[in-house]
């Protein structure tokens, strides 16, 4: 099943501490894989938001994306875009941000539990993985009631470090009271789902969060799903949009949405 509307709302350029190409290669990148509409959303990690300069990555990442948006407005839709890491851990510094700029779209994430390392530099051996997800449900819990952001990202992050590179295994009926809990926050007030396709190219193997989640946000009221390859490189630009738009399809829903402005932009799964 081929989808022509092909859109990559989750992408990273070198104004993230961990991408790799200026904006302008990606913008290139993007119009030669035939993406229409891209959204460039770098890191603003809010728990270290100055201490470790992500207020100048933000400045700095925003004035890229405005200047890109200018010129390539021809050959690509561009929307301008943040990924706003931890804005419950300093609620007034992530809003005053978001309101002191044209954003046309706003990811919501938990990268980290507060004062701890990201889930991607955690030596796992050991470790009370139960606790240690308690303590994430309970933050993403936080994260969907402030919801402040267009779309909450990869709700499933951790799994892709404890089951995919340290091949813990993790029964997540554990979590299910609080993963149904966090969907109906976001379907009661209006939020996007996040498909955030990174995981089918490394070990974890699937969609972040996978089916049954996306399926399961549907039963609870969801309307709104987003999708991203959570690239930051040219050549992952794309990656697996295909087979989230699939997933979508497959739990119920017959679009994806873009973010103009904040408001969302419905674009139909063909």
């Amino acid at each position: 099943m081929i989808f022509k509307n092909f859109v990559d709302m989750h992408t990273h350029t070198n104004n993230s501490f961990d991408g790799n190409y200026p904006i302008e290669e990606m913008c290139e990148a993007a119009i030669e894989k035939g993406i229409q509409v891209i959204a460039f959303t770098d890191h603003v990690e809010m728990d270290y938001f100055t201490e470790k300069g992500f207020d100048k990555d933000a400045e700095n990442s925003y004035k890229d994306m405005l200047r890109a948006k200018e010129m390539y407005k021809d050959k690509i839709d561009l929307c301008v875009g943040i990924e706003l890491g931890e804005p419950t851990y300093d609620v007034e510094a992530s809003e005053a941000l978001i309101n002191s700029r044209d954003y046309d779209f706003v990811i919501g994430s938990i990268h980290n539990l507060r004062k701890t390392d990201d889930f991607c530099e955690l030596k796992y051996e050991g470790m009370d993985i139960e606790a240690l997800l308690d303590k994430y449900f309970y933050e993403l819990k936080l994260l969907a009631d402030w919801a402040k952001f267009d779309t909450f990202a990869h709700l499933t992050y951790p799994l892709r470090y404890i089951v995919g590179e340290n091949k813990i295994p993790v029964n997540m009926q554990k979590y299910q009271k609080d993963i149904d809990e966090i969907l109906s926050i976001l379907a009661s007030k209006d939020k996007a789902l996040e498909i955030n396709t990174s995981g089918l190219r490394q070990p974890i193997g699937i969609t972040m969060p996978d089916e049954s989640i996306v399926r399961r946000f549907k039963e609870l009221g969801g309307k709104m799903i987003t999708v991203g390859s959570d690239s930051h490189f040219t050549y992952h630009l794309g990656a697996g949009i295909e087979e989230g738009m699939k997933i979508a399809k497959n739990a119920g829903f017959d679009s994806v949405y873009v973010f103009k402005k904040r408001q969302p932009v419905e674009i139909e799964i063909i």
